[in-house]
């Protein structure tokens, strides 16, 4: 079983990549039968040089590999006919300028396996790279806090090397007595509260949150059953709402009356109700000033996140009178920063997580007979066709919808 590291083609590059020297050693060291090339690339985290120091075989014969694995989409004209991919496709929720590329795939009979629906028997995603988007989207939303108000200047994440770089330039800042609120529990949230527990913010719960006053900055983190309440006045519950989103409304516009800087970093599902609307921004008690929104959902549940932002170009203005942009230092503005691809600013350190899961929850499958389903699961195409766990993409792959 040959697996080849494919080079990123996509532009803007990307130099993440799924397995690092170390983890291809750990995977050909674990499994005899298992072989690995990479693609030469000069873009990627690690080096060529790397991986031959490594042992690892670096050559453009990608051509002779059964399993191809990137990251980004791959160019259509670059995708070799007859292989298994692995990478995000972004197609699963019929993403329209993806679709000639799903189509290019079932022409080209790929066998296309999405990061995206990898999973565990209980339909957990296994491999994310969420951790590391709440860990450099908290860095740069302070970092877009000193700039708003001049306060602290904070270098870029790109030009840093891990997350304890980042970390140790945070503890250097010198904050207010703000209050920080965290949407989130999951990958995205919890990595978001490492950088806030690493700066020794303190945390609190909701009643405090909203009713005291502090000396020092302090932080909430918070979940879906905290900022959302069933419509009918009964009491509501994570799981309940996750089943029945379109049974519930904000509650988190109490949140918005004492906040000075929000972090988003939930999971926002179809139906479900927004956070805060244009309206509520409008309104003369909402405090929000800066926004970090990592789960970047485009005119979505976080009002003031109007288009995505750049690494290049991470923050821009938010006037809630106009509901336009504006300079983001201007005393109207909400600054925001959205950024929606923040892990690729942390390349290395977002590599070697992902890479750890992939070796544990993926590669066994392919010397297992792939006993836990895993490969099942993330197979969206084969022969030519659709798999029947993404047959509901038929439609959309002939244009109908």
């Amino acid at each position: 079983m040959k697996f080849g590291i494919i080079q990123e083609r996509k532009n803007p590059p990307d130099r993440r990549v799924v397995l690092s020297p170390e983890a291809c050693v750990q995977v050909q060291n674990k499994f005899k039968e298992a072989k690995i090339i990479v693609e030469p690339s000069s873009i990627r985290v690690f080096k060529d040089e790397e991986y031959s120091a490594s042992g690892i075989t670096v050559a453009s014969r990608m051509e002779d590999c059964d399993v191809l694995i990137g990251v980004k989409e791959v160019p259509m004209e670059s995708l070799i006919p007859n292989k298994k991919y692995f990478f995000f496709s972004h197609t699963i929720k019929k993403q329209p300028y993806n679709r000639e590329l799903l189509r290019t795939m079932l022409q080209k009979n790929i066998e296309m396996y999405d990061h995206e629906v990898i999973t565990n028997t209980k339909e957990q995603r296994v491999v994310a790279f969420g951790r590391y988007a709440g860990i450099v989207g908290a860095y740069n939303g302070f970092r877009a806090y000193g700039l708003k108000y001049n306060a602290f200047e904070l270098p870029k994440a790109e030009n840093l090397k891990d997350q304890e770089d980042l970390i140790n330039h945070l503890r250097k800042i010198k904050l207010p007595n703000i209050k920080i609120m965290l949407t989130g529990k999951g990958r995205v949230g919890n990595g978001a509260k490492e950088m806030l527990d690493a700066m020794h913010i303190t945390k609190v719960n909701v009643k405090e949150y909203i009713q005291d006053d502090f000396l020092e900055p302090v932080y909430c983190q918070i979940d879906a059953s905290e900022y959302n309440k069933r419509k009918d006045g009964e009491r509501g519950s994570k799981s309940d709402f996750f089943a029945n989103p379109e049974e519930y409304k904000t509650n988190f516009t109490r949140f918005t009356k004492v906040t000075d800087f929000y972090i988003a970093g939930h999971f926002y599902g179809d139906g479900a109700p927004y956070l805060f609307t244009r309206e509520d921004a409008k309104h003369p008690d909402f405090k929000i000033k800066v926004v970090a929104d990592v789960s970047c959902d485009i005119d979505g549940p976080v009002a003031t996140t109007i288009r995505p932002s750049t690494i290049a170009d991470p923050v821009y203005g938010y006037d809630p009178q106009t509901e336009k942009e504006i300079d983001f230092k201007d005393a109207k503005a909400i600054a925001v920063m959205a950024v929606d691809n923040l892990p690729c600013e942390l390349p290395r350190d977002a590599s070697n997580g992902f890479g750890e899961a992939f070796v544990k929850h993926v590669i066994p499958a392919f010397f297992n007979d792939d006993k836990h389903g895993v490969l099942h699961r993330a197979r969206m195409t084969q022969n030519g066709k659709l798999t029947e766990r993404y047959s509901y993409l038929q439609d959309y792959v002939d244009g109908k919808e």
